[in-house]
This record gives structure tokens, sequence and C-alpha cells, in this order.
């Protein structure tokens, strides 16, 4: 090691080490290193080449530089915009760092130069580390290729060891670290230990990297980069004992114990779990396995919540939130009560039948909360693929559970309340009959051991308590229909209607629209006017849509004006809601020949039908017009054969049938009309037209004829008398048989008519001609 000291120019690197006999470009733009640049260049072209500790420190000091560097010779100087410069230097030896005597406008320090330190080994000695460095390079440079021949060749024909270690530590891509490290040892030695260390660590690496890579190539397609990455991600991970898909395992075996489960299905999921274990992570069989497992670990398989037993409370709750639907509170509060008595009750399998708005899926809903159960809404509108229902087998890519274990999936618990909304709605192709798929649902025998397609275990539906909704029973098979329980919901009357409008619907429209109950008021008439005049329906919706309207309308009106408060009466309802759209066809003023009025059922609601009958000189024809259907049709002949067979009573001459035409027609030509209920009152018609006897104008009938004149039953006799009412009938005559059917109707809606019950068209005849 030298003593000579001297003088120079200090520039700090960041990020990197110059090694003596190393070339290299680097570029400057702290203008404290291009001072010392170019004193350096002004006088010998040496400068002080340091390494920064922390590549941060934008003013370094001493204690901020590595002590040990190089001593470069600056052979050229580039300069580029920006206030920077390239400079171009070779290393010539390594130098330390005594002191920095000067620090404006450049760093100056006193520096030591630092020589091999050859001396104290033997030629022998020199040899074997020649040699020893030799090999092992040879060894490196076979296992990483990368490095270019050119420079191979020119390392191994050096003969001097201090130069070798520097120019494999300049050439090879060793880390920052290592090169200072070899840069700081002068010693022969120790650099040889230094640089043995590290080439043979860098030779481990390189092999276990290709050992990895090998592995991964036999597994997967050289072209597939994005699945080569995956592999070595993972093998990475198994080497460190950190792999995913063991930790995920582990996992599902601990929530497998935890499991409220039968035995069976326990063994199932541990058998599923160790098929996971032996399965590629990443694979698309892996994939399926994983989505099996947590499929069955979430089912609720034996875990239940606790249903209230409070049938007074569930009476509350059902009577607060829905007006009417007596029959359907009825039933749930006769299953509570079985529930308390026998701790276990069958849950019933309910289907509610009617029109639309009549509030069959709200009911649910109040059901669920009044018996404290979870709530599961399945809509089955437009499902026609039996997989649907009972899921897809897990051959399938994509494969899911049906929609009933999805939904108890998603409550969480075994016994809850799940809705089958638009029951009526579902239909099939060839993917399957999603009725049929539903008959073991909705069997109380069965669906103990429920089986879906992808669960491939049995699944106790027994204590969901299912209601079905549907507006017409027509679109339910037969054998799906068996295996419920019907409930018809009628279509709301006015006055349930004007009360669900108080209690419910006004006040939800008015919080729905900002609004509050003292700045808006809705006065009963107008109500009443909404319900008859703007709306005609069996439920409530277009009636709440009505009400939201006027909200609206309120809410500008008050914005807009500042208006305090919106008074809504009879009066000022045009001003909201429009002209009127819906009159109701009332009972005429006097008595009239040949004009009868009937009651029909639609699909919202009671309506009446005046039927009007002429009678022209001709030859015998019968015409009937206003698009009739065929039963509607067949019912007017067999009306017509009734009359000629009594017209010896009625004095009607035996040619009269031969020299008149008879015309019967329906108004309102464009609705197609048709059903048997119409018979006697097409017959009554047609004998007052015939006799010129008149039909008194405040009495309204309903009911089948047979051809000896017989009255048979109808239905939907609630909402013909309603109709009946609405119109200001006061006589209806209704089928003897259908006497049995007042018990379902309310005494306020047969308040003010008076209802004659008829056997035949005798009895017919009496109570109508005036």
């Amino acid at each position: 090691m030298s003593d000579y000291s001297r003088k120079v120019p200090i520039v700090a690197l960041r990020g990197m080490a110059v090694l003596p006999g190393m070339q290299i470009h680097f570029d400057v733009n702290r203008q404290i290193s291009i001072e010392a640049i170019e004193n350096a260049m002004e006088n010998d072209q040496l400068v002080l080449l340091l390494t920064q500790k922390d590549a941060d420190t934008e003013v370094p000091d001493q204690e901020d530089l590595y002590s040990v560097g190089t001593i470069a010779l600056v052979k050229q100087i580039i300069k580029l915009p920006g206030s920077v410069i390239r400079v171009l230097v070779t290393g010539t030896d390594r130098a330390e760092l005594d002191c920095i005597v000067e620090k404006t406008p450049f760093l100056v320090g006193e520096v030591k130069i630092l020589e091999d330190d050859t001396d104290t080994a033997s030629e022998s000695e020199k040899k074997a580390m020649l040699r020893g460095l030799k090999d092992i390079l040879e060894v490196y440079f076979n296992e990483n290729p990368k490095i270019g021949k050119d420079i191979y060749k020119t390392i191994m024909r050096l003969e001097e060891v201090g130069e070798l270690i520097d120019q494999i530590a300049i050439n090879l891509p060793l880390t920052l670290e290592d090169k200072q490290s070899l840069l700081e040892s002068a010693e022969v030695f120790v650099r040889y230990e230094k640089i043995m260390v590290i080439l043979t660590e860098e030779i481990d690496i390189i092999r276990i990297r290709k050992d990895l890579q090998g592995k991964v190539k036999e597994k997967v397609d050289k072209n597939q980069k994005e699945y080569i990455l995956r592999e070595q991600l993972k093998l990475i991970r198994e080497e460190l004992g950190e792999s995913n898909s063991a930790a995920d395992a582990d996992n599902y075996l601990i929530a497998a114990e935890k499991l409220k489960a039968a035995p069976e299905v326990k063994e199932k999921i541990v058998k599923e779990i160790e098929r996971f274990k032996n399965v590629s992570g990443s694979s698309s069989e892996g994939a399926v396995v994983r989505g099996y497992i947590e499929t069955l670990l979430s089912l609720p398989w034996d875990k239940v919540s606790e249903d209230k037993q409070d049938i007074k409370n569930a009476e509350i709750i059902l009577n607060r939130e829905h007006y009417g639907l007596e029959k359907v509170k009825e039933r749930i509060l006769e299953f509570l009560a079985v529930r308390v008595l026998t701790r276990k009750g069958e849950s019933p399998i309910l289907c509610l039948v009617g029109p639309p708005g009549t509030g069959k899926t709200s009911i649910a809903n109040s059901v669920a909360r009044a018996l404290n159960k979870e709530y599961v809404r399945i809509s089955l509108g437009g499902v026609r693929d039996e997989a649907e229902i009972r899921g897809h087998r897990r051959t399938y890519v994509g494969a899911m559970p049906g929609r009933i274990i999805t939904g108890l999936k998603n409550a969480g618990v075994k016994n809850p309340l799940m809705l089958l909304d638009e029951i009526d709605k579902v239909s099939s192709d060839y993917k399957g009959d999603t009725s049929a798929a539903l008959l073991e649902v909705l069997d109380s025998e069965q669906n103990k051991k429920f089986v879906d397609h992808y669960v491939e275990l049995p699944v106790d539906l027994s204590e969901v308590l299912f209601i079905a909704t549907a507006n017409s029973l027509q679109g339910i098979a037969k054998p799906l229909l068996d295996r419920m329980e019907v409930i018809e919901v009628s279509s709301y009357t006015e006055n349930e209607k004007f009360h669900i409008v108080k209690k419910h619907l006004l006040s939800k429209q008015i919080t729905r629209n900002g609004l509050t109950g003292k700045q808006i008021t809705v006065s009963d008439k107008a109500i009443t006017k909404i319900i008859t005049g703007y709306t005609k329906e069996a439920g409530v919706r277009n009636l709440e849509r009505r009400l939201g309207a006027i909200c609206r309308k309120a809410a500008k009106e008050i914005v807009s004006n500042n208006t305090e408060k919106v008074r809504v009466n009879d009066k000022n309802l045009e001003k909201f809601l429009g002209k009127q759209r819906y009159f109701f066809q009332q009972a005429n003023e006097k008595d009239e020949i040949g004009i009868v009025r009937g009651l029909a059922w639609t699909s919202v609601g009671g309506d009446t039908l005046q039927i009007e009958v002429n009678v022209m000189p001709g030859k015998g024809k019968f015409e009937l017009t206003g698009q009739l259907g065929d039963v509607m049709k067949e019912s007017a002949r067999a009306g017509i054969s009734y009359i000629r067979s009594v017209s010896n009573e009625y004095e009607i001459s035996v040619d009269y049938f031969d020299k008149h035409d008879i015309h019967i027609h329906i108004p309102e030509g464009a609705v197609p009309k048709d059903g048997p209920s119409a018979g006697i009152t097409m017959a009554t018609a047609m004998l007052s037209a015939i006799t010129g006897k008149p039909v008194k104008a405040d009495t309204a009938m309903t009911g089948e004829i047979t051809l000896r004149g017989r009255v048979l039953p109808i239905g939907g006799l609630k909402e013909k008398i309603l109709a009946a009412k609405t119109a200001h009938m006061k006589q209806v005559l209704v089928p003897f048989q259908n006497k049995k059917d007042l018990e379902e109707i309310s005494a306020e809606i047969l308040e003010g008519i008076d209802l004659k019950f008829v056997d035949n068209m005798a009895e017919v005849i009496k109570y109508a001609f005036a």
C-alpha cells in the first residue's frame, strides 16, 4: 500500500461504482460536480469518483460518501441540453479519501492511492488463484450464456490476478454493494475470496432458476406466457412452503369441521377437499372443485332461524301493512298456531292467485317479517330451462346450482320464506319442463331430500315456507297445482281501495316525493274520483301512480310558487291529472224493450254489459255482433232455442221466427267478449224484444242458460256484484247455486243491493220484466 497522497476534485456518483480499468459514460447535472470536472480538465484531467451511500442526498458531505473510490481520467466531455454534461472516464487507481479540504465551489479531497497488495502472495498462490478464477468463470459463462463470447475471451486472456478480479466486477452483472466491497479491498487475497463467493452464489441462483424453468416447461406449452408466469410463481411458493392451494384446503377443512351438517355431507366435503389438494390450483378442474367446495360450505344444511311464536304480534304486523287479504292472513295465522302447539308443524305451500297489483308479492314480505323468517324472492317469469330449478351438472363449463339452492344459500338458514313469483309464467322447451322440475320442490312428502344436479347431495326443503304467486290458474300445470294450497286474492272494492289509499299509498307517495302531511292534503271525494274516474284495475298499481303524479305536481307548485300548502279536491283534480279517463255506465233512467244490463268479469275487475236486441221483419235470420267469442254465441243460440220452445206461454205465433230477423249486439265492439255467464241476459233481452215487454232499468243479471231454461252457476260473483253496485243497480239476479259464495262477500258490498237467486228462466222473467 502506497503512502503517496494528493489533492483531487471529487465527483459523487449516485447508484453506480467505477473500478480501476473501467471505461464508462455517465451524465452529470449537479453544479458542484460539473465545476469539479471542469477544474480537472483545466489541470491534469484527474477526478476522484466516490459512490454516495444514499442516492437521494443532493449535497453530499464526507459522511455521505464511501471512503474508497477510483481515481479516473476524464477523456471527453459533451454538453447536453438542460445544464447536463456527459462525461467519458477511465478508472486508473483505487484511492481512499482522508478528508475533504474544500467544499466550494466543488469538493476537493486529500486522497491516498491504494495499490494492489500482491507482494505477500507467492507465485504458486497467484497461479492457484488465477486458475481458480478461470475455472469458476468457465462454469459461470457455461451456465449464463447471456454474457458475450468476446468479453469471455478478453477476461480469460488476463494473467494478473488483481486485474482479472477487477474486470470480472466490471463486466459481470454484480450489485452495487458487491462492486463497492471489491473496490474497498486492496489486498488480492481478500478480493479473491469475495469474488469467489459472489460467483458461486450467482452460479447457484442461475442453476435454481433453470431448474424451476425446467419443471415449468414439462407442464406447459412454451407459447403460453401468462401460464408460464403463473406456474413459476406457484413453484417458487412451493419451494418456500407458501402454497395458496394448501392454505385454502386447510381453511376449508376448518370450515367443514365447524359446519352444522349431517355426517354424510361432511364426509363428501372432506373427500372433495382431499381431491382439491391434488389438483393444480390454476387449472380449470381446480377452479371447478374450489367452487363446488365453497358452495357446499355455504349451504345452511342444519342451520335454522328461530320463528316468532307471538300470534297476536304477527296479526298486528299483517293488518298494519296490508288492508284486506283476509284469507291469506288467516291461513298464515293458522300455520303459526299449529307451529306453537306442535313445536314443528308442516310448512304450508301456498299459491296466491289474483289480478296484478293486488298485493300478492308484498304480502309475502310482510309474512316473513311477521314470522321473523329470512325472505327470498325467486322470479319464475320466463324461466324455461329445467336447470334453472335443478341446477347444472358439474361436468358443464360454468355449472352452478339451481335457483332454489341459490336462494337457500342467500338466506343462510334452512327455514326461510321462499316466494316463487309468477309461477304461472314458467314455460318449457327442448331443455326440459320447468313445471315438472318444480313438482319435487313443492311436494311436502318429497322435498325432504331434494337433490340438485350441481350439489349432488339431498337438501331438506321441508322447513321452507313456500308462497307462490300467479295471475291465473290456467298457466299452471295440473300436477303442480295439485301440490299447492290455492288462495284466491280477488279484486279490491272501491271501499278497500279508499282505505288502502288513506292508510298506505298516500303517505308513501308524499314521503317519496319529499313532501310532508302539512304541505299537501287530498280530500276523500278526490280520492273516490281518482279510483273511479282515473283508474280501471283490480289492484292499486295505477292508483299509486296517479297519487305520485299529484304529489309531483304539488312539489313543483310548492318549489316554483313558494306555496305553503296544496289542497287537492274533486273540483280541482283535473288540474293535477287532466280530464277524467273512465266513465262507468250507470243504470238507464227508464225501462226499455230489448235492453238488459249483464255482468261480466275481467282481469281488472267486474264490469257491466248492456245487451241490445232488435227484431225486424225478415226471413228468420239470427245475427250476433260485438266481437263475441264462440262460447258466447252458443249461449245466444241456446237462449233463442229456449224462447222458441216456450213461445206458446208468451203468445208468440208459430211462424214469428220465420218472418222476423233477430239481431243481438253488445256495445264496445272493439273489446273481445266471451263466456257463458251472459246466457240469461241475452235470453231476457230477446224475449223482451219479441214480446214487446220492457225490462227494469235498475236490474242486472248473470248466469248460464241451458236449452231447458235452467240457470247454472258462474264465477267472479264478488267482482260482478261490485260492478252492479258501481252502476247503481238496485236489483241483481244471481244463479241459486251461487248462494254459497255470498259468505266470501263482505256486507259492505251487498249493502243497497236486492239480490234475487234464480233457478230457471221463469224466475228471471218474473223479476226482470217491468
